[in-house]
């Protein structure tokens, strides 16, 4: 068996991140509700992509890449955090983003824009004809003596994953110093790597905990997060493969990707109005309003201690209107 400390990795962000206790919910809903501040990350605004680019870039240094090639939503946190981590390396970003969405120069894009990166608008909704303009470009760089490295919508690989394994072992870690025992731990779904990771990380480290992931859009994310941790498992030469036994997952798509309805506004005001915390309206909206209406309807009722991982994405708050009251 390989450890996460025999791969390669670069310390960008600031991390372990707040496990933050949320005394006025836990109130409300007569549960201890915990908060996994990912948000805080310590790059840009925060958020859950950091920890898988630790390890994506330092494949990339590894291979002498100078560029950097990402794709996502026209919103995407990804491709913002991608940029950011690059400065920070000094190497260049080019994002690929899909035209649908917010596509003005506001909340992540006005970000793209003070962080230098090069945006290319893709004209289509198929993330396959992105990854053939990405493989066009490779071949353009490699002809000019440039080295590029290409990531998949989300950072969602195998190799990427490996920061939500090491996530999880992290926050149990921190509750073994709280002396709390968690039940279940909580995100959003966008890609799948970070439930899969997470996923991962409770087999190999604390399999007493549900892992609960929300979908935030209409991919296939059993069969995607099982798949994830097939190849986790292959990373570290795991005796026994990783199965799909603990990937649970809720359906919170409302009217559709990065549309929020009246429940995620009434969630995100939720948390900011009594614990003084922002979620966004197109991940952890839409997972925490989840939450909150499973907790109402009376679900989890075995769980004391729930943890909700807070993936980031504050800059959507300045780019998507949440319909009005």
């Amino acid at each position: 068996m390989r450890h996460l400390t025999d791969f390669p990795r670069l310390s960008l962000g600031c991390f372990p991140t707040p496990l933050q206790y949320l005394p006025n919910l836990s109130r409300r809903y007569g549960k201890e509700l915990y908060l996994k501040r990912d948000d805080l990350s310590g790059v840009g605004l925060g958020g859950n992509k950091v920890r898988k680019l630790e390890f994506l870039l330092a494949e990339s240094k590894n291979r002498g890449a100078k560029v950097v090639m990402t794709t996502g939503g026209a919103q995407s946190n990804h491709a913002m955090l991608t940029a950011a981590c690059c400065n920070k390396l000094g190497m260049e970003a080019v994002l690929l983003l899909k035209r649908r969405g917010v596509d003005r120069p506001l909340g992540n894009l006005y970000l793209n824009r003070l962080l230098g990166a090069e945006v290319v608008w893709m004209d289509t909704d198929r993330y396959e004809d992105i990854y053939a303009e990405m493989a066009r470009r490779t071949a353009c760089y490699a002809r000019e003596g440039k080295v590029s490295y290409e990531i998949p919508v989300g950072g969602s690989t195998a190799l990427g994953a490996l920061g939500y394994v090491e996530c999880f072992r992290e926050t149990m870690a921190q509750c073994m110093q709280l002396g709390i025992h968690p039940d279940r731990m909580l995100c959003a779904v966008g890609s799948g790597g970070t439930y899969a990771g997470l996923c991962a990380g409770a087999d190999l480290f604390a399999p007493e905990v549900a892992v609960t992931g929300v979908a935030v859009d209409s991919d296939p994310f059993a069969q995607i997060c099982r798949q994830l941790k097939l190849e986790i498992g292959g990373l570290l030469e795991l005796e026994r493969p990783l199965g799909g036994e603990n990937v649970e997952l809720y359906d919170n798509v409302g009217p559709g990707y990065g549309i929020p309805s009246a429940g995620e506004r009434e969630a995100v005001e939720l948390l900011a109005r009594t614990e003084g915390v922002f979620l966004d309206p197109v991940y952890t909206g839409k997972a925490f309003s989840l939450l909150l209406r499973e907790l109402e309807g009376g679900a989890f009722q075995n769980d004391k201690t729930i943890i909700f991982l807070h993936s980031g994405g504050a800059g959507g708050l300045f780019a998507i209107d949440f319909p009005g009251k």
